[in-house]
């Protein structure tokens, strides 16, 4: 496999340096290692829901709410697998332009959750090009630790929509149970969704 050499960021201490005050988002966490990251990190906050056998759902699912709710902040969580599952909701959501929309693809290069098989990214495929020729107007990549609070300082300062593509090291998530009572984390969500 072709590993990201360069790439020096632990992916557990990614999401709370980039977001340090997770409160001030609806925040949406995709499959398996982001959204496993994500509930350890808010401690599965009600204002964030995470999903579960809806691979490549999750943008969309991110861009619905955007779309709901424009005067909060949605910020979208997903891995590099996940989105090639539907990398054409990029265009749009470069489309619709909503200004209350952030997406963060955690990038491994791997797909995790069968094994740690090589993903297309781990290769030639470059997801924040992707995102750019979609025509999102605020894309970022980094791969190291010191990069990472310029790119908190891009997910408050550059015009939404915005897409960062944070290469991280090959490796586990974070290591936490999260509630699959899903009916309940829904009612939960949208009772945070609904507080306005």
């Amino acid at each position: 496999m072709a590993d990201f050499p360069d790439s020096t960021i632990d992916r557990k201490t990614l999401l709370p340096q980039l977001f340090p005050n997770p409160e001030n988002y609806l925040l949406l966490a995709g499959l398996a290692g982001t959204a496993k990251d994500s509930a350890a990190w808010t401690q599965e906050a009600d204002n964030l829901i995470t999903l579960g056998g809806a691979m490549g759902a999750a943008v969309s699912m991110g861009l619905g709410m955007a779309l709901s709710a424009p005067d909060r902040q949605v910020a979208v969580m997903t891995g590099d697998g996940e989105l090639l599952m539907n990398a054409g909701v990029l265009a749009t959501v470069a489309s619709v332009m909503p200004d209350n929309l952030t997406i963060v693809c955690v990038d491994n290069g791997q797909h995790g959750e069968t094994g740690g098989q090589p993903g297309h990214t781990s290769r030639r495929t470059d997801l924040a090009k992707m995102a750019e020729g979609a025509g999102i107007p605020s894309v970022m990549t980094i791969s190291s630790p010191d990069e990472i609070p310029a790119a908190a300082k891009f997910l408050t300062d550059t015009p939404a929509p915005r897409f960062l593509c944070a290469r991280v090291m090959p490796g586990a998530p974070t290591v936490y149970k999260r509630n699959w009572d899903l009916a309940e984390c829904r009612l939960i969500f949208k009772r945070a969704f609904s507080a306005r």
